[in-house]
């Protein structure tokens, strides 16, 4: 009778060639040096029953015999891991009897109906019968379908051509209980590019020869030349066709099924998820004693620290809450803020328990360890539910220090900001947030709670606290306007509604009050980052020339820098001032000291990062403003890696200088805000107040202020791959960033001179480790990259003449660059197969140019120096 599926003659034994092959390596490199091992062995295939009404309907039997594991590319002896080695004594005997137990096929039209083997069989074993048995299932006509095997249940396209048929299963389709987890932003992550195509050639209506391929690549996005490929290879060959055993007779598949073997039972096509037992792995506290002495605070920005506090986390992952605690109760105070940054960044929910059991915020000796949980909890490559609900109750609840109750509520901004980007909007915990900030916030008297709250809201960034954030942004004044106009500034500009945009202009042009120049210049960069209409910029233009000094400077700045940058709106205001040329001359020649400048920091293939420098002073030549950002880009995303703001206000009195117009009652303040990796964090102040900033002046020594220090977990990705063959793989990038960033302002009233710095210090190290593991043999590969620098930026102002001279710098020191690859190959008995390739560099300093007027101007600042000092008598 016809048949639409494959079909077997009566009373043949088909015996059969097979091999399963696994190849680790690098995404472009060939085969022949990669790291695997193959799997190979005969396959004998006989027909034990066919429906006597239907004989599309067949049962068929598989057995699997001499077994062989061998390395995939050809080694030496003394690096053969095999070598000497009985396939017995490799796999296992147990192992090994239960791979060569037969399983059983029932295969109706092609298709696998049901998978008989035997029920308590080791995990590992029935994978590789399923990576078997899912090369028998093919359709004999062309056409797409979704069909279960090993992988899952895939979306499957056939083409078939007279005799061969070929099967593409389309990977990134299939159901499949899936582990693991990828980092919060993009830029931060890895693509994964899958692929499957089978080749069946037939002969007789049955299988002749089939060859399988499935090929990975996984990409790290900020470097795409690191990564990694699995590639899996079956082979099916048709030896010899023999005289075999003959048909079981019987109406129900059951009854043949008893007849042949009692303990048969119907089991999943889909692969069940195994993992081999670590033997010889250290407890966690051994783990921690071995790396303990690189996370001393004094080591912070070094390589080694971030290498350790990556491995500290993947122990940590793995132990129990009794163990975590027992390391934070045990620890020191100096080595336990690095402790916390690692068991937070761990994220799970034993590490989450311990923490929290061990941080008691009624305590306020503890603050420092608490404002660490607070923050590596806002940096969360993917934060729960759970912490947020932890972190809200925590919240409702006692606690001691003001400074942590703000830095609670602003990190719960953050977290609900990333649950609401990975579609967790209406999770009970994020509705519950979100209604608890947006209601203290309308009740809040007090303006530092105030503050706090619009702190929170500006990491939130929720579409439905818009309203609110334009009523504190015109109708306060100082800090409050300031935060609810530099939290609008953080939208997407599809959020900014015209109504964003018709206060933004009444803010700049001062419509219905006076406004501080802080908050003006951001309502102007505001209007000027959201698609601008031309009567916007043509207004804007219009002003300059009527602002206040040093304000007419920064926006001709601002304007020169959309220009010079090429930014969106640089078309428009290229019109505008086409049209405008009569009124150009008087109002663009402003003096002034104030700037906004923007330019690359790096330009890859892969990713570009920027960096933006904007300085606003006062009329009397002090720091009103200095806004240093670093932007990431790729093609699709961005990440706002930092930006250090520093501010200050009413300080004219320490000069004797009048204050310009509408600032004359700010309170003498200076302090410093900072965005990390999306992430605001709580402002710092250096002082508020006048007799706090006269004492601080007497005795300022000019030593910087830490504005951050820790270990920071940035690309966070872990997957676990099912392979088709029967093995599981998994692949885990990891990168780290130890950080210390410190800021300081010094002022001399002797030389009428003020300085301000920021140092950043960083290390980072990324490390990726992509694995195939048969219980009784691993293959791999690891890679890492490490790299330490340092970006300085300091600014010098003297106020003795005006336009007062100000020097701006921004210095990298040189910087060591180093990764290695390991290809290896390893027995649970510890015989081992390692290839080791490595790359150290030094990477040149770079003093950044910034612009032109700078260089002159700095030329003058040490200039004038060099003279003052030598005609001092």
């Amino acid at each position: 009778g016809h048949t639409t599926g494959p079909s077997l003659n009566n009373d043949k034994l088909y015996k059969f060639a097979y091999s399963a092959e696994v190849y680790v390596d690098q995404v472009k490199a060939s085969l022949q040096k990669s790291a695997g091992y193959r799997i190979s062995s005969g396959v004998d295939v006989n027909l034990l029953w066919r429906n006597p009404d239907n004989d599309d309907d067949q049962l068929i039997k598989i057995t699997i015999r001499d077994v062989q594991v061998e390395n995939v590319n050809e080694r030496p002896a003394a690096k053969n891991i095999f070598k000497g080695k009985s396939t017995e004594k490799i796999i296992g005997k147990e192992y090994l009897e239960a791979l060569q137990r037969p399983i059983v096929l029932e295969l109706v039209r092609g298709k696998v109906k049901n998978f008989y083997s035997h029920q308590n069989e080791p995990g590992f074993t029935q994978n590789i019968k399923r990576g078997l048995a899912s090369l028998f299932q093919l359709q004999l006509h062309s056409g797409a379908t979704c069909e279960v095997d090993i992988s899952g249940k895939c979306n499957t396209t056939y083409h078939v051509r007279q005799d061969q048929v070929t099967k593409i299963k389309a990977l990134d389709s299939c159901e499949i209980e899936k582990q693991g987890f990828t980092s919060h932003n993009q830029i931060l992550d890895v693509s994964r590019k899958a692929a499957s195509a089978t080749i069946y050639v037939l002969e007789d209506g049955f299988i002749k020869s089939i060859k399988a391929e499935e090929n990975y690549a996984l990409l790290l996005n900020s470097r795409r030349k690191t990564g990694a490929k699995i590639v899996s290879k079956q082979r099916l060959e048709l030896k010899s066709v023999q005289a075999g055993p003959g048909l079981i007779a019987g109406k129900q598949v059951a009854s043949v099924i008893k007849t042949l073997d009692s303990s048969y039972v119907a089991v999943p096509l889909v692969a069940e998820p195994v993992k081999s037992e670590c033997k010889k792995c250290p407890s966690l506290s051994e783990h921690w004693q071995s790396i303990r002495e690189h996370m001393y605070p004094e080591k912070l920005s070094k390589a080694e620290a971030a290498r350790s506090f990556l491995s500290f986390i993947q122990n940590i992952r793995k132990a129990t809450k009794e163990e975590i605690l027992q390391i934070i109760r045990s620890e020191n105070k100096e080595l336990l803020p690095q402790v916390v940054d690692a068991v937070t960044s761990a994220q799970t929910l034993a590490s989450l328990e311990a923490i929290l059991e061990f941080l008691d915020f009624k305590d306020a000796s503890t603050s420092t360890l608490q404002e660490r949980f607070l923050y590596a909890c806002g940096f969360a490559s993917h934060p729960s539910e759970i912490l947020l609900k932890s972190l809200t109750a925590k919240f409702k609840g006692d606690i001691a220090n003001e400074e942590i109750r703000e830095t609670l509520v602003i990190v719960m901004g953050a977290l609900i900001r990333k649950l609401c980007d990975r579609e967790g909007c209406k999770l009970p915990a994020v509705v519950e947030a979100k209604r608890l900030i947006l209601s203290r916030l309308e009740k809040a008297k007090k303006d530092d709670n105030v503050r706090m709250y619009l702190l929170a809201l500006k990491n939130a960034l929720l579409p439905e606290a818009i309203p609110l954030l334009l009523k504190y942004a015109e109708s306060e004044e100082g800090h409050i306007s300031n935060v609810a106009a530099t939290a609008l500034q953080r939208y997407d500009p599809s959020f900014l509604t015209k109504e964003v945009k018709e206060t933004m202009n009444r803010i700049y042009h001062q419509n219905r009050k006076v406004h501080e120049k802080t908050v003006r210049t951001t309502a102007a960069a505001i209007i000027l980052n959201s698609n601008p209409s031309y009567m916007e910029v043509k207004n804007i233009l219009l002003s300059i020339g009527e602002l206040p000094l040093e304000m007419n400077k920064y926006m001709l700045s601002m304007i020169q820098d959309i220009l010079h940058f090429e930014m969106p709106s640089s078309k428009t205001v290229q019109q505008v001032l086409k049209d405008m040329r009569a009124h150009n001359y008087d109002r663009f020649s402003k003096m002034g000291s104030s700037s906004a400048y923007s330019g690359y920091v790096t330009r890859g293939p892969d990713i570009s990062s920027t960096y933006s420098l904007d300085i606003l002073y006062s009329g009397s030549g002090i720091l009103r403003r200095s806004n240093m950002n670093i932007r990431i880009f790729d093609r699709n995303a961005e990440l706002h890696a930092s930006q250090v703001v520093i501010e200050a206000q009413g300080l004219e009195s320490i000069i004797a200088a009048t204050p310009d117009e509408g600032e004359e009652n700010l309170d003498s303040f200076a302090g410093m805000s900072a965005i990390l990796f999306d992430v605001q964090l709580r402002p710092v102040t250096f002082f508020q107040g006048y007799a706090d900033l006269m004492s601080k002046m007497f005795s300022a020594t000019g030593d910087p202020i830490s504005v951050v220090k820790g270990l920071i977990l940035l690309t966070d990705y872990s997957q676990e791959i099912q392979l088709q063959s029967g093995p599981r793989a998994s692949t885990e990038f990891l990168g780290s960033l130890a950080i210390d960033i410190s800021g300081g302002m010094e002022f001399s009233l002797w030389y009428r001179e003020s300085k301000t710095n920021v140092k950043n210090r960083v290390a980072m190290f990324i490390a990726g480790n992509t694995e195939v593991d048969s219980f009784f043999v691993k293959t791999g590969m690891e890679t890492t990259l490490e790299v330490e620098t340092t970006l300085d930026f300091i600014s010098t102002v003297q106020f003795s003449q005006y336009p007062f001279l100000v020097c701006m710098q921004m210095d990298r020191v040189e910087s060591p660059f180093r990764r290695y690859v390991t290809k290896y190959e390893s027995l649970p008995s510890g015989r081992r197969y390692t290839a080791r390739r490595g790359k150290a560099e030094l990477l040149a300093g770079n003093e950044y140019p910034l612009h032109q007027e700078n260089s002159n101007m700095c030329r003058k600042v040490f200039g004038a120096k060099s003279d003052s000092s030598s005609n001092w008598f």
